[in-house]
């Protein structure tokens, strides 16, 4: 191996510091959220703790669990995420890898159709109008359907069947009498992984944390996903805090309110993120060539 120079060696530390840094700024939030949502709130509003918890309490934790709507609320998001899913995929890779062969007709003409989608948009309100003349209004189609597939989405699983699924491959299963259906099902697909579980965690992480659709369609709080459900507690908590006005109740039952707000607040935070964190690990190993797809043409 060749020696380094200095210049190496400094280019090396220089990337060690710099990755330290980002690591730190990327991490010490996420301790912060968790050691707080256990923490005495008096210890996290005076700043005595801003590592590791102080005077470790899990009431924030009991209260928000305690709330009926927040199983309700996980059991629909759940369901509309998986749901969700799958669907994204049924549309989005037959879409994909259609507009990948060459063969396709008019293949030109059908991508600058969804180019097109990708620099304008129906807008809000004719977006509204097509969901309830299509009676989806309160019920969770409302939720999946709009947006199942983006554009983005099929331009990226398109460039990835044209880089890694070889023609010949195709052109030797169709002289075998492969139709192309059993192409794409026993073929392309198992050698798809990597793009299939890019794409299903990335549909999967905006259908989790998805709370504006179900504001604007849905109005039965039975069929709430847990980002509005968690909404709405931070919310009327906060109100709660804000019409305080004295009276009958003492400065003490205020600052109960003040602390019982703030554990909730942070408790909140990891009941909706802790899926995704536990999730991600497994299939972290995907991004890495998910993000590189386009980056290189072998």
């Amino acid at each position: 191996m060749a020696k380094k120079t200095v210049s190496d060696k400094s280019f090396d530390i220089a990337n060690k510091i710099l990755v330290t840094i980002v690591t730190i700024i990327i991490v010490y939030p996420l301790i912060f959220v968790i050691s707080a949502s256990i923490s005495d709130p008096d210890a996290v509003n005076t700043g005595q703790m801003w590592l590791w918890p102080v005077d470790v309490s899990l009431d924030g934790f009991r209260r928000v669990f305690q709330n009926d709507a927040i199983w309700i609320g996980y059991k629909n998001t759940i369901i509309y995420t998986l749901v969700g899913t799958l669907l994204h995929l049924v549309v989005l890779l037959p879409c994909a890898y259609a507009l990948s062969r060459k063969e396709l007709l008019a293949r030109k003409f059908f991508l600058w159709i969804i180019l097109f989608t990708m620099m304008f948009s129906g807008g809000l309100i004719p977006t509204y109008l097509v969901v309830k003349s299509l009676n989806m209004l309160d019920t969770m189609w409302a939720i999946v359907i709009p947006g199942v597939v983006g554009a983005w989405s099929i331009l990226v699983a398109r460039s990835f069947f044209e880089q890694n699924i070889p023609d010949q491959l195709v052109e030797a299963a169709e002289i075998d009498g492969a139709s192309d259906f059993y192409i794409f099902w026993k073929i392309v697909l198992p050698l798809s992984m990597p793009i299939i579980a890019v794409m299903a965690l990335f549909q999967a992480v905006g259908l989790w944390n998805q709370y504006f659709n179900a504001l604007i369609y849905l109005s039965d709080q039975n069929k709430y996903p847990l980002q509005l459900i968690l909404r709405q507690i931070l919310v009327l908590n906060e109100t709660g805090i804000e019409g305080f006005g004295g009276g009958a109740a003492t400065a003490q039952s205020f600052v109960d309110q003040i602390k019982t707000a703030s554990l909730i607040k942070y408790a909140v935070i990891i009941v909706s993120a802790l899926p995704l964190l536990i999730v991600y690990p497994f299939l972290q190993r995907f991004f890495v060539k998910g993000v590189l797809i386009g980056s290189v043409k072998e």
